[in-house]
This record gives C-alpha cells, sequence and structure tokens, in this order.
C-alpha cells in the first residue's frame, strides 16, 4: 500500500469517528494550557488534572507565577514527575511571559521555546490548541503510533516524525490529527501490547501486516509446539527421576 494511500485512510477513518478530538488535559485559559503541558512531560494527564485545580487558585496568571518561586510551587506539583525541576520551570516561565509578553502567551513557536520548560513539542502543542495553527506535535505516542500504522518511513526522531506528517496530512488537519493519534495510542495501539484484536486500522496498518502474515502466524505456532513438546519431556525425566529415586530408597531399605 502506497503511504498516500494509509494517510487518506487514516484522515477518512479519524474524521468520520473522532470529528471532535480535542486534548484531555483541562484548562481555561492559553495560560493554564501552558503550564499544563509543561507537567505533563512524562507524566500521565490523569495525574496532571488533578495536580493543576488547586494551582490555578493559587496562581492563576502568569503575573501570580511571576511573583512566586519554585519553593512556593513545588508543593502543589509535588506528585508530578520531577517536581523539582518543573518547579523551576514554572517559576522561571512566569517571570519570562510578564517581562517579555506582558503576560500573554505568545503564538509564535520560537517566542514559546523561549520559555523555560518549553520546547518544541509544547511549542507545538500550544501553536495548534490555542491558536489554531498548522502544527504537529509529537510525544511518546504519536512517535510510535505512527511508525506502526506505516505513516512515517524509516523516522527514528521526533522531528523526523514530525517533518513527514506535516508533509503528507491535510494542512487544516494538522491540529486534530495530533489528538486522533494520542488518544488512539493512549487506548488501543499501546506500547506494549497494542491491542490490534480491537483495532479499527488494522486493515492498513503496517504494523498489523507485519505480524499477522501466514508465515508469522506459522511461526507462532511452530514456536507453540515446540514449547509444548519441552514441556512434556520435562515432565517425563522428572517423572523417571522420581521413579530412580524410589527404587533406590526401597534398595537400600
Amino acid at each position: 500500500m502506497l503511504k498516500k494511500e494509509r494517510y487518506k485512510y487514516f484522515v477518512e477513518y479519524f474524521s468520520k469517528n473522532q470529528p471532535n478530538a480535542v486534548t484531555e488535559l483541562h484548562y481555561n485559559s492559553p495560560y493554564q494550557l501552558l503550564v499544563a503541558v509543561i507537567l505533563s512531560a512524562q507524566c500521565t494527564d490523569k495525574r496532571i488534572n488533578q495536580v493543576t485545580p488547586k494551582l490555578f487558585e493559587r496562581f492563576p496568571d502568569a503575573a501570580s507565577l511571576a511573583a512566586s518561586d519554585a519553593d512556593e510551587i513545588f508543593p502543589y506539583i509535588r506528585s508530578v514527575s520531577y517536581p523539582n525541576n518543573k518547579a523551576k520551570h514554572l517559576a522561571g516561565m512566569g517571570k519570562l511571559l510578564m517581562e517579555n509578553f506582558n503576560g500573554v502567551v505568545p503564538s509564535d513557536l520560537k517566542d514559546l521555546q523561549t520559555l523555560p520548560g518549553v520546547g518544541r513539542k509544547t511549542a507545538n502543542v500550544i501553536a495548534s490548541v490555542v491558536f489554531d495553527a498548522p502544527a504537529i506535535a509529537v510525544d511518546t505516542h504519536v512517535f510510535r503510533v505512527s511508525n506502526r500504522i506505516g505513516l512515517t518511513t524509516r523516522a527514528t526522531t521526533p522531528l523526523a516524525v514530525e517533518k513527514q506528517l506535516v508533509e503528507y496530512l491535510p494542512q487544516d488537519t494538522l491540529a486534530i490529527a495530533h489528538h486522533w493519534l494520542i488518544l488512539h495510542g493512549r487506548y488501543i495501539c499501546v506500547a506494549r501490547t497494542p491491542k490490534c484484536e480491537i483495532c479499527p486500522l488494522t486493515w492498513f496498518c503496517k504494523y498489523y501486516e507485519q505480524h499477522n502474515t501466514e508465515k508469522a502466524l506459522l511461526k507462532a505456532e511452530a514456536a507453540k509446539q515446540k514449547k509444548a513438546e519441552a514441556a512434556k519431556k520435562k515432565r517425563t525425566l522428572n517423572t523417571i527421576s522420581k521413579e530412580l529415586k524410589k527404587r533406590s530408597v526401597d534398595k537400600n531399605n
């Protein structure tokens, strides 16, 4: 199957079945989303949503965050991953947001990446979600699912994945495609054991094709048979060993 065809089927399926996919992070302003995304690095959205209500109550805007320091922020985020570093990032982000952007979250990718804790992925999330920019953020889910489905080829870095997705996806789908890939990776195409048995994309998925060919199935069946034979042999040897021990005891008596 050609790559363009995979993209066509991918967009058609999700446009029909998940036309309103959005981030699972809870926020009410660009500032809140920026804070939540910084905190979400290597942490679950569920955990971040548990932490942010009290954090936003104490630090409702960039000005209040800028007036604080890492030590004051830390207790509110102690349960997220890497809380020390993230507390420092938030304190620094608040100060630079006030000093350089008058407390307003910038829309430009380069400006966003000048803020502490904001890399390319976070900047792309803000640009696409808040400002509807044609950008796509590549996190672990997007990286994994894109490669598995076959949307990307020989893409070994997040930037390589991003470039291929931007090249082949229709520009008006880039922002929502980010959510499609994340949600699919979070609930179906999971890292260790993808749930292929319930996946609606298997008919054009490269991973499924490679792991479910006739050859692969025969190989799996042969391995299963070999394992069963080894177990049977082990049981036989154990039985013989017990019988020999029993005879040795009877002879000595």
